[in-house]
């Protein structure tokens, strides 16, 4: 779903939930300012991987072109990078300017990240040369995880893909029947905090009050990489933290998180586009092989120990919009690659389900297809494949889409459904009534399928879909359709 105003954003900003960091600093040592400092983080940490990155601070003479040097001594393997062309030789790691960031005035300074494995530990590099200046820097020891970490209950389910049904641990079918919950996308990005909103524990009880199993938790990539243009304070470790904290809580509560990717970075000013900003401050119309790849390698390490947590690759793809024909457009959004008119190298859903496997992670995968997740009319064709079989189809249907009628889904819906199980992951109106999410509902009902209303945020629903009007379970007109009929099935 794209989003109300930034300005009717800015009313609704709330309480933030900032977790303990998990940042490894490597101060400078005392005595004349150095030629150069290095911070280094681990921002995130798990059994045999780890999510870091580097702020280069230059204090000498202005450069025009940039080359980071170090040693690994606890088995580290740099895998994969961005913002710097990342390589490693034995133990000794390399990271170069891209073409974009190469200019490094005197007293300027430039963050990249990386992922990598280890094994054995996870030592914090001593020593670190800028250009071959020596950068005076002292290492603090790298931590074990956070013991600060919010534990899992194991309440909610551990769910896989059972022929075209979502099953847990006992071969019971279950439905994904819940709420989206805004916030995690936009306000990092926009320097305001990382939720919209409470995520305390009483306010996600409110959701499950409401009879939900579900959350789906959109995401920023940008905000999660802890790029250079997010505040410290939302981003990188920060975010990280928040958002293991918020899925801790909803799976505390029984209900199954989704995390999604929700704005990606890449110009795009073609048609339809959501602004012309290239880093990820709106919709753009298919993820960026600069960053996705990682971000996802990043997330599905971090929670493939967790079989409760559902991924959900990207919103809503817009392919169809830039691409002449169908066929382009479906093949853009399997393949990626050099896509006919986006100007950026798009990262496939392929790539990105190849992205996550890689990682070991088993977790179900929902893959949305064109027109805003509206049109899955060859979703079947040019299905991703996927060796471990946990691959969901992903639909998202408003009153105003082109697919927003049974006629519709019968024809496009019901020949994927019958294959793989099908995921409803936004659905809603812009009436601030419920008249059409009833018909989408009982459809959905009838064929035993899942679906999630969109949004549990208090915005006008003159502005955008909202659910409630207060963050304690306050339903709106439109939100009282949903909540009185999820009571009905779960009550």
């Amino acid at each position: 779903m794209r989003h109300p105003p930034r300005s009717a954003l800015l009313l609704v900003a709330g309480a933030v939930a900032l977790i303990g960091s998990a940042l490894v600093p490597v101060v400078t040592a005392s005595g004349a300012a150095p030629a150069c400092t290095v911070e280094y983080a681990v921002t995130s940490q798990w059994d045999a991987g780890f999510q870091g990155g580097v702020k280069i601070t230059n204090n000498m003479a202005a450069l025009s072109g940039w080359r980071l040097t170090f040693d690994f001594a606890g088995g580290q393997k740099v895998t994969q990078g961005w913002n710097a062309k990342w390589s490693q030789s034995g133990t000794t790691v390399t990271a170069a300017n891209e073409s974009y960031n190469g200019s490094l005035g005197s007293g300027a300074s430039v963050s990249a990240g990386f992922l990598a494995s280890w094994s054995g530990s996870n030592a914090v590099p001593t020593s670190f040369k800028l250009n071959g200046t020596t950068c005076n820097v002292e290492a603090e020891p790298s931590p074990s995880p956070s013991p600060s970490d919010p534990p899992t209950t194991g309440a909610a389910p551990k769910l896989h893909v059972s022929g075209n049904k979502l099953v847990d641990a006992d071969g019971k079918t279950r439905r994904l029947l819940g709420v989206n919950r805004s916030g995690g996308e936009f306000m990092c990005v926009q320097g305001y905090g990382i939720f919209d909103g409470p995520v305390d524990d009483a306010a996600v009880k409110a959701i499950a009050d409401w009879k939900a199993n579900t959350v789906r938790i959109p995401l920023n990539e940008e905000c999660w990489l802890g790029l250079s243009n997010i505040k410290p304070e939302y981003g990188g470790a920060n975010y990280i933290a928040a958002v293991k904290d918020l899925v801790a809580k909803v799976e505390a509560h029984g209900m199954t998180p989704v995390v999604e990717l929700h704005w990606t970075y890449g110009q795009y000013t073609g048609n339809s586009a959501g602004c012309s900003d290239v880093h990820a401050t709106c919709q753009k119309p298919m993820p960026d092989a600069q960053y996705t790849p990682s971000f996802w390698a990043s997330v599905a390490s971090t929670f493939k120990d967790d079989a409760a947590v559902a991924f959900d690759l990207f919103n809503e793809p817009y392919p169809d919009r830039a691409t002449s024909t169908t066929t382009q457009a479906w093949q853009c959004w399997r393949d990626g690659g050099t896509c006919p008119g986006i100007t950026y190298e798009v990262a496939g859903m392929q790539d990105l389900v190849d992205a996550v496997r890689g990682t070991g992670a088993k977790n179900l995968i929902l893959a949305g297809g064109l027109a805003y997740s509206n049109d899955l009319s060859q979703w079947l064709t040019y299905k991703p494949t996927d060796p471990t079989g946990n691959l969901v189809a992903a639909y998202h249907v408003y009153n105003f889409n082109t697919c927003a009628s049974e006629t519709c889904w019968n024809s496009t819906l019901a020949p994927v459904a019958a294959q793989v199980p099908l995921v409803a992951g936004e659905i809603g109106e812009n009436t601030c009534s419920h008249s059409f999410i009833d018909t989408v509902m009982k459809w959905f009902d009838d064929r035993g399928l899942s679906y999630l209303g969109w949004t549990w945020n208090t915005w006008d629903c003159s502005s955008g879909p909202s659910l409630i009007s207060s963050y304690d379970g306050t339903p709106t007109s439109f939100g009282i359709g949903l909540r009185d009929h999820l009571r009905a099935l779960n009550g």
